[in-house]
């Protein structure tokens, strides 16, 4: 935050009882950086990238699959028939999220499936070896 706004102040307050920091800065920038910020929830409105983030996301699509992982993911331990193997959830209520999500898995080359309405899953081990480069485990 300081890099993109060096004269506005960021605030860095660790939260007690909770495993998270919670960082803040104030701007009228921020919605231009943001243009998907908006009222109510994510999955009520439409969400796309502009053409500016499509470009960095072409360029970088391994950054916004860890960022989304990380935000709205996680990695675990599946064990079915005596085997434990890898895998990736990435949960999320909206659909244009999702695809998102998607799309930059499919420009990785990243086999996913849609279990439900909600869940992408990522469980085969190319895919998930691919996702331990760049994602892993949340520490």
């Amino acid at each position: 935050m300081s890099s993109v706004m060096p004269r506005n102040v960021v605030n860095v307050q660790k939260r007690n009882h909770e495993n998270c920091v919670e960082v803040g800065s104030s701007s009228r920038s921020w919605p231009f950086l943001f243009p998907q910020h908006g009222p109510g929830p994510k999955h009520e409105r439409k969400i796309e990238l502009t053409e500016w983030q499509l470009e960095i996301v072409e360029q970088h699509p391994e950054m916004l699959v860890r960022g989304l992982i990380q935000s709205d993911g996680c990695r675990c331990l599946n064990k079915s028939m005596g085997r434990v193997h890898i895998r990736y959830l990435f949960v999320n209520a909206s659909e244009d999220i999702r695809r998102i999500f998607c799309n930059a898995c499919d420009q990785l080359s990243i086999k996913w499936r849609h279990p439900n309405e909600r869940t992408i899953s990522i469980a085969r081990r190319e895919s998930t070896a691919l996702l331990d480069t760049f994602v892993g485990p949340k520490t």
